[in-house]
């Protein structure tokens, strides 16, 4: 059975809080991901269920909290979160040499504009960029240009991962299927789940508390468990259960 050890939360910023799960059962260096949340503000403790079926993969996993409502949109706060990540995750038992920048939804974008923009330095890309539930049309705080149109009919300077679910009602799929078409070369996986936005990072909306919650459902547990997978498979690590 594999056992999920509470994360330790950490400051990649004056007061703004960043879980790190660690794997258990093997030792490090682990692989890195950087995972975003999406535009709540401070919804860190969504990505949890997510997090932690990664790092039960062997992947160190980062979630900061990030606040869109701040006057800049939340820009210092992810640009922070990466520059902390980059240059802390070796402490943290990472190897910074397999570092992966993930997010879902608004954080999918924010992650592959990053990775992807000509302005982010050659030493400073991730190795890899996962984009999931997420559009990419619009400009990206982090960067101020829209991802799709920078990336058609051009090579990602990274290799990409994608998932969306098909059933989702809040992003279409078609926004992610624009961005594979529009490549030059397609994304190193499309990964089109069967299920809703929220099923994509192993949790269910429950609107009595406008909030999501770790998954019920069996497609939404499903689809989680195979965002995971992707993820350590983005990140080099096997993907297959530890212990």
């Amino acid at each position: 059975m594999t056992v999920h050890p509470q994360p330790e939360v950490v400051e990649y910023a004056a007061g703004r809080p960043m879980d790190v799960h660690r794997p258990a059962g093997r030792p490090g260096p682990w692989p890195v991901v950087l995972l975003w949340h999406g535009r709540g503000p401070d919804e860190r403790d969504v990505l949890h269920p997510l997090a932690r079926e990664a790092a039960g993969l062997g992947l160190l996993v980062l979630v900061p909290d990030w606040r869109s409502d701040a006057e800049d949109g939340g820009r210092a706060h992810l640009l922070a979160s990466f520059a902390h990540a980059r240059r802390h995750a070796a402490a943290y038992g990472g190897d910074p040499d397999r570092f992966v920048l993930a997010g879902w939804s608004m954080g999918g974008r924010e992650a592959v504009a990053l990775a992807t923009h000509p302005d982010t330095p050659a030493g400073d890309r991730p190795t890899a960029a996962v984009g999931i539930s997420s559009s990419y049309v619009n400009p990206a705080l982090t960067t101020g240009e829209a991802p799709l149109p920078l990336l058609t009919g051009r090579v990602s300077p990274v290799p990409l991962w994608l998932v969306h679910g098909t059933r989702d009602e809040l992003v279409p799929a078609e926004r992610t299927r624009e961005l594979d078409a529009a490549l030059l070369k397609p994304a190193e996986r499309l990964l089109e789940p069967d299920t809703d936005h929220a099923g994509t990072v192993l949790t269910e909306y429950d609107p009595a508390f406008n909030r999501c919650r770790p998954a019920r459902a069996g497609h939404a547990v499903d689809a989680g468990r195979a965002t995971a997978r992707l993820l350590a498979e983005a990140a080099g690590a096997p993907a297959r259960p530890l212990g």
